[in-house]
């Protein structure tokens, strides 16, 4: 007897049994994405205008050379991406690290592993609203930083409770609108500094000084710059909203990275001619988020209000919107093998989507933005605890990768082994920790704390007889 799924999943796995039945699931949520939408999804994530917030923070970090950051952050993950869509082929299931690493390895890594993403994915959606309530307030004083914050993370959820087709459908119109600013900037932008109206610094300053050049310095601006790339491997959070083959996954983490990648580095080259003082900015770093609003104001006085404008509802609503759904299908998948509380699994029949992850994620990201809000370095704590977080997770799956091709025997392709299943994941932890060792160190405290968290509770689990285990796998 077929297990019993969804109504809406019934046209799409008659005759074709669900890819989730083998691991011993059953598929509860709607098959509605296609390999564009996914692409979508990645790119309104990764927000196609993504520096337009962080750029202070990555200029300073990077002693002004951003570009050549960006350009450094994109190589290392699409080492990252290589090693995703190796797991997604052979684990076709929302869960992402914690999938990957719990059945490649063991349970309990995928606990660690999940326990541990859940840092950045808790920690993103509050991040959002807090960056898209300053840019607001930027523009609209009168109305403080925290009513901005309370209504982008009440307006997104509310949005995400109504479905996935009505998410999808934001994502798509979000997504032009950004990329029209985004073309604004970059031809207002050229023609000024053709003018004469840049900051007079060498075309080349964004790509390399050597008076400031070090590896180090550029994997803790990197350790920055990685929040803009954060969200291609969130993609692999909707394997089970996918309605296609499991390597559509893949070709849209990877189309989204390497666009995204390109959109970034072209939109910091131009902004970093632009910038006011880069100097002081180096210096003295950007504490009140302002600098590509100023950058582009040197453009054009009305293309400053315009970006911080774009800033607010990108971040605020097309990215938390994805944010939220990346951090419930998480909660989801962990709640399903109890290894968080079995309520999160629970699904709406009537509109298909995690109610209860969905409402826990509502109250932690207001209640994280309007702490940090309070704080002078709220976005770049923020920023730096998403990322390094981040951080240990890739790690995680790129040993999950070599555990399970190569330890585990799994590889049936001998002749692309020794490239995709141990150098490409090799390659990819060397940069990661590069990266990891030259981030924030406050961060790294929190991580380490929460990480720590984690293996106290993996303990009492185990003390109590109560250890992970997932669906399919002996006891």
């Amino acid at each position: 007897m077929r297990p019993a799924t969804h109504p809406s999943l019934a046209p799409l796995t008659a005759g074709n049994p669900d890819p989730l039945t083998q691991f011993g699931y059953q598929p509860t949520l709607p098959r509605t994405l296609r390999t564009r939408d996914l692409a979508f999804y990645g790119l309104i994530f990764m927000v196609p205008i993504a520096p337009f917030g962080i750029l202070g923070s990555v200029f300073s970090a990077s002693g002004g050379m951003v570009a050549l950051a960006y350009a450094v952050g994109m190589v290392a993950m699409l080492f990252t991406a290589s090693s995703y869509a190796q797991m997604v082929k052979a684990f076709p299931m929302a869960g992402s690290v914690y999938s990957y690493a719990g059945r490649a390895i063991a349970a309990a890594v995928g606990f660690l592993a999940g326990w541990t993403i859940l840092l950045d994915y808790f920690l993103v959606p509050g991040l959002l609203a807090l960056v898209a309530a300053v840019a607001m307030n930027a523009v609209t004083p009168a109305v403080p930083v925290w009513a901005w914050i309370a209504v982008f993370v009440l307006g997104t959820t509310a949005v995400n409770m109504r479905g996935m087709r009505l998410t999808a459908a934001m994502v798509r119109i979000f997504l032009i609108g950004e990329l029209v600013v985004l073309a604004l900037f970059l031809m207002v932008g050229v023609a000024a500094i053709v003018a004469g109206k840049g900051n007079g610094l060498p075309a080349n300053a964004a790509w390399f000084d050597s008076a400031t050049f070090s590896w180090p310095v550029v994997a803790a601006a990197v350790s920055v710059a990685m929040l803009s790339f954060l969200g291609f491997d969130a993609i692999s959070l909707l394997a089970e909203d996918n309605k296609g083959a499991p390597n559509q996954i893949s070709r849209a983490m990877i189309a989204a990275l390497v666009l995204a990648g390109a959109l970034f580095i072209v939109q910091t080259w131009v902004a970093a001619l632009l910038i006011p003082h880069p100097g002081a900015l180096v210096a003295d770093g950007d504490p009140a988020g302002t600098a590509f609003y100023d950058a582009a104001r040197v453009a054009a006085p009305w293309l400053g209000a315009l970006t911080a404008v774009a800033t607010a509802l990108a971040w605020g609503v097309a990215n938390t919107l994805v944010a939220q759904v990346a951090t419930t299908r998480l909660l989801f998948a962990m709640g399903r093998d109890r290894q968080l509380p079995a309520f999160l699994a629970k699904v709406s029949l009537r509109r298909a989507v995690p109610v209860n992850a969905y409402l826990v994620v509502a109250a932690l990201s207001l209640g994280l933005g309007l702490y940090m809000a309070s704080r002078d370095d709220g976005i770049g704590l923020l920023a730096s605890m998403v990322n390094f977080g981040a951080l240990v997770a890739f790690i995680t799956l790129h040993v999950s990768v070599i555990w399970h091709y190569l330890v585990r025997g799994r590889d049936r392709s001998r002749d692309r082994s020794l490239w995709f299943h141990l150098f490409v994941p090799l390659v990819g932890i060397g940069l990661l920790v590069l990266v990891a060792i030259n981030a924030n160190v406050m961060a790294q405290r929190v991580a380490l704390i929460w990480m720590g968290v984690g293996v106290v509770i993996l303990v009492g689990l185990y003390a109590t007889g109560r250890r992970p285990r997932l669906a399919g796998q002996g006891r």
